[in-house]
Parts: structure tokens; sequence; C-alpha cells
């Protein structure tokens, strides 16, 4: 049977594969930096305190002091390409799509900032994806992160007529694919170096220490990640949290305060690497990279090393093609 010839358009059927990443401003400037953290701290998922009180500190205080201060970080890591979170989720979305061939149209979008995940899917959906796995770039699984992700996801799908069927990237962090990952990555970061380090220190995003107890898993999926990957490798790690902000209490121990500690306790070498963030961005590569070192030496310490995020680097991409491939399973022949 034809189809009529006034039957609307329907592109041929395909499978889509959304990256998901946080976002970042659209360049080192206090106003877009203050445009993105607008938007990234108006987040319920990301600031759990009721509107009516958080606004007005948000509008009144932070959006009017903390973006000139961000910017500044921001420029010390900015590049030709833009910024590194921006570049290196972008790498990693085309080099997923060589690697998946035609059969699978691969994207990216940031939770906050451009490109809006709204857009993307809808685009996707456009252009013929009748079956979409979003994949947040998360190995553990937060409220904050992963969550979001999905809320954000979900609210564009629901304005949509015709749905495409979903699924969803679950958190990684103890998938032996991801754990070996790791491993090869920092064993092989750690054979470049000219000194051998004294302590090797992992350091996750921090969060408030009230998501924990209210049932948010992803200081056990750090604690995991670091479990497995010590008994990978054969050697003891020293798991911190990093980029504390305001007055609440966080996860700990902080990762500045175990950088002086280590220095004070005599170690003179060590090197730092961050599992949780699927690419470098702001957080490594200033607050660790930059801060982390002259904190460490200002404190006595003598030699520091920050070893790079997988990145989309081969190793990285190989164990991001095997999570996608086994997530597409029964979609992709």
């Amino acid at each position: 049977m034809s189809i009529p010839s006034d039957h609307p358009p329907v592109a041929p059927a395909k499978i889509g594969v959304l990256l998901v990443n946080l976002g970042t401003p659209d360049a080192p400037t206090p106003k877009a930096v203050k445009r993105y953290l607008k938007q990234f701290l108006s987040d319920r998922r990301v600031v759990e305190i009721p509107a009516l009180v958080w606004q007005p500190i948000l509008r009144g205080i932070i959006l009017n002091t903390r973006p000139k201060k961000s910017a500044a970080a921001y420029a010390k890591v900015w590049t030709d390409k833009g910024s590194p979170l921006a570049f290196y989720t972008a790498a990693q979305a085309k080099a997923l799509a060589t690697r998946l061939g035609e059969d699978v149209h691969v994207r990216y979008a940031m939770r906050y900032g451009e490109p809006a995940i709204g857009q993307q899917l809808s685009e996707m959906k456009a252009d013929g994806c009748n079956r979409i796995l979003i994949a947040p770039l998360y190995p553990q699984h937060s409220g904050a992160t992963t969550a979001t992700v999905l809320d954000e996801s979900f609210r564009a799908i629901s304005e949509m007529r015709w749905q495409p069927a979903i699924r969803t990237l679950p958190p990684y962090h103890d998938d032996p694919a991801y754990v070996s990952a790791l491993k090869t990555s920092v064993e092989s970061e750690l054979a470049k170096l000219d000194f051998t380090p004294d302590e090797l220190v992992v350091s996750f995003h921090g969060m408030p220490q009230r998501t924990l107890e209210l049932g948010d898993p992803y200081h056990c999926h750090c604690q995991k990640t670091a479990r497995l990957l010590s008994e990978a490798m054969g050697r003891d790690l020293t798991v911190s949290f990093q980029s504390r902000f305001g007055r609440a209490k966080w996860l700990e121990p902080a990762t500045d305060d175990t950088i002086n500690r280590l220095a004070s306790e005599g170690k003179k070498k060590i090197a730092i690497f961050a599992p949780g963030f699927s690419v470098d961005c702001l957080e490594t590569l200033e607050e660790l990279a930059i801060q982390g070192r002259e904190e460490f030496e200002a404190a006595g310490g003598e030699r520091f090393a920050y070893l790079p995020c997988l990145n989309d680097s081969n190793v990285g991409m190989d164990m991001l093609e095997t999570l996608i491939r086994n997530e597409l399973t029964g979609w992709l022949g």
C-alpha cells in the first residue's frame, strides 16, 4: 500500500543516543557565568532549599558577587576551542558516533546551557529517532546530577505528541568496564611522571551531608568506586570530596583539607585525580590542578601531579562504547 500523497513526511526510523553532561557558561565572562549560574542554582534538585528562602539569596547576593570570581576561574582553563567540558563532551559524542556507525544517531546536550536537552531530543525525534537512549555522563548517581538530567528529559518528552521509546543509562560506578578504564588510565598517567607519589588522592565532587541522610546513594557509589579501583590497582587510595559551597555540612573529608593534612604529615609527593567527572572541566583543571597544587606547595609539599579524566581517550571511549552497546541490546542488531 502506497503512502497517500498528502501524508506528512515521516523520517526513516533510527536509534538515538543522547549524551548529557552538566553544562558550562558560553564564555568566561561575568555576564555569561551569571546566566549559567542562575539556571544551575535555580534547579530544585541542586539546591534543596524552599524557593521563597533561596531565591532572594540567589538573586540578591550570589548572582551579584559570584559571577566575577567564577569568570576569573573559568578564564584560567578556557581554550581556543572554548570550555574544556564542552569540547571534550562534543569529542566524546563524535567518537561514539564513529564507533557505533550509521545505525545510531549520536548527539550531546547540557543540563544547563547549550545545547539544551529539550532542543536536542526534539531534533532527534524529527530526524526519525523513535528509540532514544539518554545517557547522563555521571558514573555515581545523585539527585543533583543524574536525576535532574532525567527530570528535564522526561519534561521535554512529556510535551511531545508522538513520543519516542526511551531508555536511560544507569549509574556505572561499579561496572567492570568503568573500573578497568580508570585503572588503565591512572596507571598510564602515573607511568609518565618523573616521581613516585607518596599518596594517591581520589577526589569526588562534594554534596551536602543532608543528601546522604535523605537517601541519596552518591556517597556510597563514590566509596564503592574507590574501593573497587583500589583492589584492581592493588594499592591504597585516599578518598576526598571537593567543591564545598555555603555553610551547610558537606561530605567529608574535604579535598583541600586532605591536601593540607598530607603535607603536614610529611607527604612530599602526591598525585590526584577525579573519577566522578567524565571529562575535565573547571572543577578538575582549576580547582584541583591549579588550586590543589598551590595549596599543597604552600603547606610544604614538593611534587604534585593532577591526572586527567578519561575524556575522549581511547580507553575512555572503549568504556563508553561498551556501556552504550549494553544498553542498546535488543535495539541494535
